[in-house]
């Protein structure tokens, strides 16, 4: 029986690694085989470009083609095989932060990101998506709070995050049965609570 793929997204300092890190440990005490994994990483060489892309300034299509390279090492490596013997992978950024990041707040053509997705991906999307969704302010404010060595995305200004976050409610727009939004503003008991309903039907 195949595993089941949840991919947790959002903008920086809203709350999603939190979340990410409860959800697996739920899920190994509800006696689950979880795999628990993030992007760009989770392989060694996804690791390796995951420290570049973090660190190095870049054109902003270089920028797109790493993201993809270190996703395919990741989905042939990781995610494909956990899935085939029936594990939960529960991924810190997926795809979707691709068309966030690099589509609305780079202003990467989606066309070309949608191009890089079909070669890569095929037909593999996550089972479910959580935007964990935040005003840019509060996000950036637990941000400063918990950051002391911020990278070069992390780094941005507030407007850049403005267009993160209208990516990726629209991405919630045109997904509805795959993706749910999360208000990360709740406390985080509130949003266990929240996580605990949806993951009862999967």
């Amino acid at each position: 029986m195949r595993g089941r793929f949840i991919s947790f997204e959002g903008i920086d300092g809203a709350g999603k690694s939190t979340q990410h890190a409860w959800l697996v440990e739920y899920l190994r005490r509800q006696g689950r085989t979880v795999v628990a994994t993030r992007e760009p990483g989770g392989t060694p060489l996804g690791e390796k470009l995951r420290t570049l892309l973090l660190a190095e300034p870049m054109h902003l299509e270089t920028e797109a083609l790493l993201m993809f390279a270190a996703r395919r090492e990741h989905v042939a490596q990781v995610i494909e095989p956990a899935l085939a013997r029936g594990d939960w992978v529960i991924c810190d950024r997926f795809v979707d932060a691709s068309f966030a990041y690099q589509g609305g707040g780079r202003g990467l053509d989606w066309e070309k990101l949608q191009a890089l997705s079909d070669w890569v991906l095929g037909e593999l999307q996550p089972d479910l998506t959580l935007i964990f969704d935040a005003p840019v302010e509060i996000a950036q404010k637990r941000l400063h709070a918990a950051t002391a060595n911020p990278d070069r995305f992390e780094q941005e200004q507030a407007a850049f995050f403005e267009r993160v976050r209208a990516a990726y409610l629209r991405i919630a727009s045109e997904n509805p049965q795959r993706v749910r939004l999360i208000d990360a503003t709740q406390t985080p008991e509130h949003i266990n609570k929240s996580l605990e309903k949806l993951i009862a039907i999967y």
